[in-house]
């Protein structure tokens, strides 16, 4: 069974994956694989900056990511060339992935990206808009504003929820949200028998 775990900026998708793979699930993350592919000496390196130009590297010689966050988020052209750069690589990564055990690919912008179609079951892990905003502003920094053009630049979570097969609300502690994971993984468990 291929499973897609996804949800909106600031849910608390990183959490929750922390909670299931201490529930012993396997997790491949596509931030992980962007990160990789961004990295110094990374396959997607060269592209993007032939792309944004030399102002995204970092004095590492990776991608300077605040600095090609800046220049994606408030142009949707430019978001559209990065994703064509990423994306496919990303998305050949994850299909190659097949291991054995229960395993929970950790995907941010699924419907975004249109890679539904790739799973069987889809989870989505949502909090209340309100509560994104407040999160971003209080843990990340942002302002009101680019904690909304953030959000702008996504599927809002009320859709998300509806293309799920599974929704996880997370709007109260990280116990609740450990419990659920547990629940999570007993369903999760139940259909992978039937």
């Amino acid at each position: 069974m291929k499973i897609a775990l996804t949800g909106g900026i600031a849910c608390g998708k990183s959490l929750f994956a922390k909670f299931l793979k201490e529930l012993g699930i396997r997790l491949v993350d596509a931030d992980d694989i962007v990160h990789e592919l961004e990295a110094p000496g990374g396959n997607a390196v060269r592209p993007i900056a032939a792309r944004f130009g030399d102002g995204v590297l970092a004095p590492d010689g990776g991608i300077d990511r605040g600095a090609l966050a800046a220049l994606v988020f408030s142009d949707p052209v430019a978001r559209a060339d990065l994703e064509a750069i990423l994306l496919p690589v990303v998305r050949a990564r994850l299909s190659a992935d097949s291991g054995n055990a229960l395993t929970i690919h950790v995907i941010p912008l699924l419907f975004e990206s249109h890679w539904e179609s790739d799973y069987d079951t889809i989870v989505c892990i949502a909090s209340p808009v309100g509560l994104q905003i407040d999160r971003m502003v209080r843990t990340r920094g942002y302002t009101r504003r680019h904690a909304e053009a953030r959000l702008a630049a996504q599927l809002p979570v009320a859709e998300k929820i509806a293309r799920s097969d599974y929704t996880v609300m997370n709007d109260s502690t990280p116990e609740h949200l450990k419990d659920e994971a547990r629940k999570l993984v007993a369903w999760l468990k139940g259909r992978d028998r039937t």
